[in-house]
């Protein structure tokens, strides 16, 4: 993500020539000036740039497992790292004479626009206290006017009135620069009467639209686009009640439209749908915790296992750590040395592997666009389901085309279709896989790879249907069953082989699906294995 937004700001300063700002420096003086006098306005060039800024930010729930409300925790972070990474006096200043940001009327170019009432107040303000010493100075210094108490008195009023605003201001500056948000929303949940407050989630909500306001505005100050990211991780070791409460921090934080936050959700599934299907926020969801996720992550990524060269590279990389085996690292710059004097095939540059990544995604594409393949009539109606597909297809080619090495195999019409089928009928897929896995580790015949995923599925489908009450919440979420069979024994008979190349690459199928398969799998053929009575045939011969 830093790569991407380097290059993404070099593609910006050549398009635009103009550089981005920073609140550092004489940038913050000029900063703080913008903040008072001026007003952001969102112009189309500043929708059209396309570099970005990701901010980012870690939240451990462990951290803040002990409080009574985790989510809470969760906005204090967001706050709290907000107003660390752009300063404490920008945002306390925005706090008291920011002003939103509103889009153009029209297709002016104009960013900033004068605050002409807050000049005028100003202005004012500073005439009216400059009137009051004058008269104050001249009652108290010249002669003949010092005994008129009056003029003392209207001096001394004039001057404490308009002083006492530019006073105010400053102290409400002061108040939110010793005050953070982070301690606001902590005094809150402090409160003996927290359970009881009926304002406090607007309280809440009204401190995180300051934050989305203020970062509309720092975007358009930097000239350029602003993403914070918020990695959430040990989730799944943290309690029932407080693993929904962040879940529903997230969706509250990404409810509005043109939300700044992105959130990566680092869990195990497998730990984590237990925890919400005991709690009472699945009431009118059929308690299925698979379906709560599903709508709530917008891209899925299912980390697959850890492949022979990852471990291999893996391996590597914790030897080196081994201060008595650095001498690899010296053996390896030799032979990297030797390896240039010598002719070795010509490894194609970054530039093209990503242009025959995006040649891969467009064809995929093009694919799902066409009304004719038979692929298009196999996309989810849901709009939520359709974005996974997307988000996911880019995903996996490059992970084909990085894992393969041959540009082209498989060919992007299979991958989206593997992509779509992960996608509609996830339960059935990871039956098959783990059926396949299954006769793969009994040393099946040469020929079992040329075998159709479909054949594998029909063989197993009485022992799936065995186990349909423990997972009947996996079950529905698959979508028609006829629709599977169509798609598997027609229009793309995927084989044995296909199904394993893929397995590596599938990001959109949950892997603890069929690990939990395999569990049930096991457990049943033991249980039968059990029932079985043990042959009393053979007896052993008594010695003589």
């Amino acid at each position: 993500m830093r790569q991407e937004m380097v290059q993404r700001e070099e593609a910006e300063l050549r398009r635009s020539h103009q550089k981005p700002r920073s609140p550092e420096g004489w940038g913050l003086l000029l900063l703080l000036w913008y903040l008072a006098f001026y007003k952001p306005i969102i112009t189309e060039s500043h929708l059209r740039r396309k570099n970005i800024e990701f901010i980012f930010i870690r939240f451990s729930a462990w951290q803040y497992a002990g409080c009574d409300k985790l989510w809470a925790g969760l906005v204090t972070t967001l706050c709290d790292s907000i107003r660390h990474h752009f300063g404490a006096l920008p945002l306390s200043v925005y706090h008291v004479m920011g002003t939103r940001p509103r889009f153009a009327s029209g297709f002016s170019q104009k960013e900033w626009v004068l605050k002409t009432g807050t000049c005028l107040k100003l202005w004012g303000m500073l005439f009216v206290l400059g009137a009051g010493v004058t008269i104050l100075l001249v009652a108290l210094l010249v002669p003949g006017i010092k005994d008129h108490h009056a003029l003392k008195v209207v001096g001394s009023a004039v001057t404490s009135l308009s002083g006492s605003g530019l006073a105010l201001g400053a102290f409400s500056i002061l108040k939110n620069l010793l005050i953070s948000e982070k301690q606001k929303i902590e005094r809150l949940t402090n409160s003996e009467k927290f359970t009881s407050q009926l304002g406090f989630m607007s309280k809440v909500r009204n401190e995180v639209e300051v934050l989305v306001d203020f970062l509309s505005f720092m975007e358009i100050f930097e000239r350029r686009r602003l993403r914070v990211v918020l990695e959430i991780t040990s989730l799944d070791i943290c309690y029932p009640e407080k693993v929904a409460g962040v879940l529903n921090a997230m969706n509250t934080l990404l409810s509005e439209a043109n939300t700044p936050f992105i959130f990566i959700l680092a869990v195990d599934p497998s730990v984590i749908v237990p925890c919400l299907e005991q709690t009472g926020c699945m009431k009118g969801l059929a308690d299925n915790g698979y379906l709560y996720l599903n709508r709530t992550v917008t891209l899925p990524f299912s980390i697959p296992e850890m492949g022979a060269r990852s471990r291999l590279r893996f391996l590597e990389a914790a030897i080196q750590t081994r201060e008595d085996l650095m001498y690899r690292i010296i053996t390896s710059n030799v032979e990297r040395r030797r390896a240039k004097c010598q002719a070795v095939p010509a490894v194609p540059s970054r530039e093209e592997a990503d242009a025959e990544a995006v040649r891969c995604i467009h064809a995929a594409f093009r694919c799902l666009h066409d009304g004719t393949d038979p692929l298009a009539r196999y996309l989810p109606t849901s709009g939520a389901h359709v974005r996974r597909i997307v988000n996911t297809i880019p995903i996996t080619l490059r992970l084909l085309l990085h894992r393969s090495g041959t540009p082209g195999t498989p060919s992007p019409r299979a991958a989206a279709a593997w992509v779509v089928l992960a996608d509609q009928w996830p339960c059935r897929l990871s039956w098959a896989l783990q059926c396949l896995e299954d006769a793969w580790q009994s040393r099946p015949t040469t020929d079992f790879g040329a075998r159709s995923l479909w054949s594998i599925f029909q063989e197993n489908v009485g022992e799936l249907s065995s186990l349909r009450q423990p997972l009947h919440n996996v079950l529905s979420l698959d979508g028609d069953p006829e629709l599977f069979q169509t798609f598997l024994a027609s229009d793309f008979p995927f084989t044995a082989r296909d199904a394993r190349a893929f397995l590596g690459v599938t990001v959109n199928l949950d892997h603890s699906i069929r690990h939990k398969m395999g569990l049930l799998r096991g457990l049943d053929r033991l249980q039968k294995a059990t029932a079985t009575p043990v042959s009393r045939s053979v007896q052993c011969p008594h010695p003589e």
